[in-house]
């Protein structure tokens, strides 16, 4: 699992991308490849999260089983 703060790590860079891109201020590449980075970063942070509810839940299984 990743560092206990990169889900807000990520959140952060994703949030910063995002204001990139409304600022308005870029190119067509530029643009694009702003859009290609929010893509990464929602999925890098929506496997985070699912694995730490995977691992969240598989815990609190194992305590129900003690």
């Amino acid at each position: 699992m990743a560092e206990p703060d990169s889900v807000t790590a990520l959140a952060e860079e994703l949030e910063a991308v995002a204001d990139r891109l409304r600022s308005g201020d870029l190119d067509q590449d530029e643009a694009a490849a702003l859009v290609e980075r929010c893509a990464e970063l929602a999925g890098r942070l929506g496997a985070e999260i699912d694995t730490r509810a995977r691992v969240a839940g598989e815990a609190e299984g194992q305590e129900r089983l003690l």
